[in-house]
């Protein structure tokens, strides 16, 4: 259970991003109800989130995986929830997405992925754990732009995770619409 009151004051600014939310999302997001108690924070929190959905130098299932086992080490629901619906949106293997918070267990990640989420699990850790040798590999393999982006990322998911773990939000149902999407889907096959 939420530990704020996910009501805001109904400002212009909030009914905006309502709207904003439910014609992207189908609903609004629980974060953005709770950063809506202080609109500075939000508007911050928003200009941000633009800003990194416009970062491409690192590959986009890469980010997406980093991110998941970020929050799987953080423990948030609501980003597993949220992060499987919007990387099952961008085409990533269910078994992958699935898979994230055993993936040492898991025998469908390619090493590049592997090493990704053993980093994401690092600067999770308290306080980090990044060893010298895994960075260099993905420094070298992804190049320096890719690598700072992917860092950039783990670490933007260690706000978002710890942000909404710490306030008690919990997943909304998004992996479910996935889930019946791919229900759908093999009825059909």
């Amino acid at each position: 259970m939420a530990r704020i009151s996910l009501t805001p004051r109904r400002t212009l600014f909030y009914r905006i991003m309502e709207w904003y939310s439910k014609r992207t999302y189908g609903q609004v997001l629980d974060p953005g109800k709770a950063l809506a108690h202080h609109p500075r924070a939000l508007w911050s929190y928003l200009r941000f989130e633009q800003s990194l959905a416009k970062w491409n130098k690192l590959d986009a299932g890469l980010k997406q995986l980093a991110v998941m086992a970020s929050a799987a080490s953080v423990g948030c629901s609501w980003c597993m929830d949220f992060g499987f619906w919007e990387s099952h949106k961008q085409g990533i293997e269910v078994r992958k997405l699935r898979d994230v918070p055993a993936w040492r267990d898991s025998d469908v990640y390619t090493p590049m992925e592997r090493d990704v989420m053993e980093y994401a699990e690092a600067m999770t850790a308290n306080p980090p754990t990044v060893g010298d040798d895994l960075a260099e590999r993905l420094r070298s393999g992804l190049g320096e732009p890719a690598f700072v982006e992917l860092t950039a990322m783990i670490a933007m998911e260690n706000y978002r995770s710890r942000f909404n773990s710490a306030l008690g939000l919990t997943s909304q149902g998004f992996k479910d619409s996935c889930d019946l999407r791919d229900a759908g889907r093999q009825a059909a096959g």
